[in-house]
């Protein structure tokens, strides 16, 4: 069982490591899949079957549409939230208020880590490169610039990735009564 499941860590503990995780799997690739094995190896979620769900959904759908590091995030949070039965209305409205918080605390924290005065309205994968980058970048013809850019910089998407994870543990951590 991981630590941070077993209660053998502080709450501020699970999120640090959640975060370094995130942080560091993205230097490999995939925001989406780091954001999400972090949450699952520190707060014992999901399996491997939602971990291969989230392969395809990196790097705003590769075309700088909803940022994979929220995505994976927000499959965190719907794995401790989420419904069971399509018929649940109520379950799936109030995990959809919580993923509206989670995304909501994500751009706010992007702004306070980045320190970013840049408005930051969506949580667009082209908008967060914009913002932390300076410029949007088109994955299939652009891969070299963003790498020489810093997109996988710890200032860059890691950076994100490590961001998102840490506002999903705060909220899974806060409905568990962590």
């Amino acid at each position: 069982m991981p630590e941070g499941v077993s209660g053998m860590s502080t709450r501020d503990e699970i999120i640090q490591r959640a975060k370094a995780k995130a942080l560091t799997y993205d230097k490999i690739g995939g925001c989406s899949q780091s954001v999400l094995q972090a949450l699952q190896e520190e707060l014992g979620i999901g399996n491997m079957e939602s971990f291969k769900s989230a392969t395809v959904l990196s790097g705003g759908l590769r075309r700088g549409e909803t940022c994979g590091a929220i995505i994976g995030a927000l499959m965190g949070l719907g794995l401790v939230t989420g419904r069971e039965r399509i018929e649940d209305k109520d379950k799936y409205d109030e995990a959809m208020v919580l993923s509206d918080g989670v995304s909501d605390r994500f751009i706010e924290e992007l702004h306070k880590q980045f320190g970013s005065h840049q408005e930051l309205k969506t949580t667009l994968c082209k908008d967060i490169q914009e913002m932390v980058l300076g410029r949007s970048f088109d994955f299939w013809q652009e891969r070299e610039a963003f790498l020489a850019a810093g997109g996988h910089d710890d200032n860059g998407c890691p950076k994100v990735c490590a961001i998102a994870a840490q506002v999903a543990a705060e909220k899974i951590l806060e409905i568990r009564g962590s």
